[in-house]
């Protein structure tokens, strides 16, 4: 395993992470399946953990918590908060009122009295930087979290947090969580130049593009992964963008196999050499799944095998833009772009 330093922070983080979303019932793995992943995973060098409240509702993190209990000094934690839980209007976005109760909802769940990182799991555009903010550095200050980040924010929102930090002398995230994958490279145009200029330690989610990239999605073969049931319009080859996937995923494949590497390995190993990443968010819903995405931990891609990625999906190229989850509100909201 590798390991990087996590932004400015000094905190030295694997760089595979165990991302948490499958726990439960999004991807029907048991508690007995979590905690052996979670075993796994740790014996194999991770020591980063993500979840988020906002996975069944709070069940990924319980699983979580009880997977870690009595070592939590052996990892970094991390969580998330801002998606709606429940149906009640303020149980969700990022003011004061609805962060403290998340926080502490997330805590009693993971049964800790702090989380290392606690997130910002979408920009909420009617909530104030100074809002935000000033409630996550009085958390901080509180010891109930050591840092905090943003995930899946646009560039200049990014960059507008952080400017709203420095003038009114409050803490600032360190951390942004985007996604990215050989299939969508749209943040190396926007995001990541972003992240670099202010320091910030980026944790990518989806470096396995939903699937496309586990080996599981192929010409010819019939599409059987989770993700395909709960979303097939993903996987609809019908779509032209999902075309430009598939041809995309088999002259891939053909790279890998001649730089005698999996898919998962070349994806994997793709993220983790752009400068800007620290780590790559793994999901695993099985061990066997894990045991398969683990095997890239010490994947170091050569400058050949990325130019011929290259050539396959451009730099800064969105093969999927419909499915960007960073784009700004105006864009898909009419009514915020006409008077």
């Amino acid at each position: 395993m590798q390991y990087r330093t996590l932004g400015r922070t000094g905190v030295q983080v694997s760089t595979l992470a165990l991302g948490a979303m499958n726990f439960g019932a999004i991807g029907r793995t048991t508690q007995d399946e979590a905690t052996a992943i979670v075993d796994a995973a740790l014996e194999a060098g991770v020591n980063l953990i993500d979840t988020a409240d906002f996975y069944g509702e709070g069940e990924s993190e319980e699983m979580v918590g009880k997977a870690i209990a009595g070592r939590r000094d052996d990892l970094v934690l991390a969580t998330k908060a801002t998606m709606p839980i429940g149906e009640e209007r303020n149980h969700r976005g990022s003011s004061r009122r609805w962060l403290y109760k998340a926080l502490d909802d997330s805590l009693r769940r993971l049964g800790v009295d702090h989380v290392d990182l606690f997130q910002i799991h979408r920009w909420d555009p009617t909530t104030t930087d100074e809002e935000t903010l000033s409630a996550l550095t009085d958390l901080q200050r509180a010891g109930k979290i050591r840092y905090f980040g943003s995930s899946t924010f646009p560039a200049y929102r990014i960059v507008q947090a952080q400017w709203a930090a420095r003038e009114l002398r409050l803490g600032r995230y360190v951390t942004e969580q985007p996604s990215y994958s050989i299939l969508q490279r749209g943040i190396e145009s926007h995001v990541l130049p972003v992240t670099q200029e202010y320091g910030l330690g980026v944790l990518v989610w989806s470096p396995l593009a939903s699937g496309w990239l586990s080996g599981a999605v192929r010409k010819g073969q019939e599409v059987t992964t989770s993700r395909s049931k709960v979303l097939p319009e993903r996987f609809d080859l019908s779509i032209p963008s999902n075309q430009a996937r598939s041809e995309a995923v088999e002259r891939l494949a053909e790279v890998a196999d001649q730089a005698g590497l999996t898919l998962i390995q070349l994806a994997l190993g793709f993220v983790n050499a752009h400068l800007a990443v620290t780590a790559a968010l793994i999901g695993p819903r099985t061990l066997e799944h894990l045991h398969s995405q683990l095997a890239a931990a010490d994947t170091v891609l050569s400058a050949d095998v990325l130019d011929a990625i290259d050539e396959i999906v451009a730099p800064g190229t969105d093969l999927a833009p419909q499915e960007k989850f960073d784009t700004p509100p105006a864009l898909l909201d009419a009514s915020l772009r006409r008077r």
